[in-house]
């Protein structure tokens, strides 16, 4: 495999609610985080895309129950261009975000490129849709949404996108890795957080890759929620649990699928560096990135 990474800094938080009243996320200081950590130097991209950090409005925007939905949709339509620009270059995008709404982007530049699966690795199902809880009752918060907003559920300012309509993927092409909880189940192929255990990660890689090649699926976008680590392992993430992986296990999954050369992007979400005073877990992260990465060529090759 002789791709190499192009890295797109998406430093957002709109996708959260705020942690206290009058304080905004903090994931959005999470790409300086990481770059500052050692990423750039481990991963040797061949170009950083730095993005820039949306305005985060703690009230409800006109015409939609989605905390910051207007500003979303403006940021994913920007998110799009930059991961089309990037495949369109023949390179892996890395999308470092920033909230788990930045998934929404991600496969929407991925689909403008044709059609694209889901490997949706997350502690929790982020399946919170109209039909499954009080719209009105409760502001919406696209962290918790992305993928049954990704799969064409819930309200049309995020689930119907230019050219590439609505579903941005479809149920039978998505399977989510590592779900703890039972909350709010996806029609989707999924490996719980103990399943996940008991399978193994050697086990799991190939029940994957298997079910991708069933689907025929040759492009494949992976989302990968940092909350699907152990809180023992990363507790600076907005909804910390367990059981989750280790960060070699971690490695191992992520680095088996890109081996497979079916995923062609992958975007990191949910660290949150205010929750990490001491800087204590972003080398082990940027280790953690440069090893599941290593199936990566580093530089491009000349053509």
């Amino acid at each position: 495999m002789a791709t190499a990474v192009e890295v797109i800094t998406a430093p957002w938080h709109l996708g959260l609610r705020p942690p206290e009243p009058g304080r905004e996320p903090g994931t959005w200081r999470a790409p300086d985080a990481l770059l500052s950590a050692g990423l750039e130097a481990r991963l040797r991209p061949a170009r950083v895309v730095e993005l820039d950090r949306p305005p985060y409005d703690v009230d409800p925007q006109p015409a939609t129950r989605i905390r910051n939905g207007v500003t979303l949709r403006e940021h994913t339509l920007l998110l799009g261009d930059a991961v089309g620009a990037a495949l369109a270059a023949s390179r892996f995008p890395l999308v470092v975000g920033g909230d788990c709404s930045i998934l929404l982007g991600c496969l929407l530049g991925a689909r403008r490129h044709g059609h694209c699966g889901l490997v949706h690795l997350d502690g929790h199902s982020d399946f919170r849709h109209p039909g499954n809880h009080d719209a009105g009752a409760v502001l919406g918060t696209a962290a918790g949404m992305d993928l049954a907003l990704a799969t064409g559920r819930g309200e049309l300012l995020l689930t119907h996108w230019p050219v590439v309509g609505s579903p941005l993927v479809a149920d039978e092409d998505v399977i989510q890795i590592g779900d703890r909880t039972d909350e709010h189940k996806p029609p989707v192929v999924r490996f719980t957080a103990r399943e996940v255990q008991e399978t193994g990660i050697a086990g799991l890689a190939e029940r994957v890759e298997r079910r991708l090649v069933r689907r025929e699926l040759d492009r494949v976008w992976l989302h990968l929620d940092l909350d699907v680590l152990d809180e023992r392992v990363l507790p600076a993430v907005d909804s910390p649990g367990r059981p989750g992986l280790d960060l070699p296990r971690l490695a191992e999954l992520v680095a088996g699928l890109v081996g497979t050369g079916r995923i062609v992007g992958l975007n990191v979400a949910i660290y949150d560096p205010e929750r990490d005073p001491h800087g204590m877990y972003a080398a082990p992260l940027v280790d953690c990135l440069a090893a599941a990465l290593s199936p990566l060529a580093t530089t491009e090759t000349p053509v």
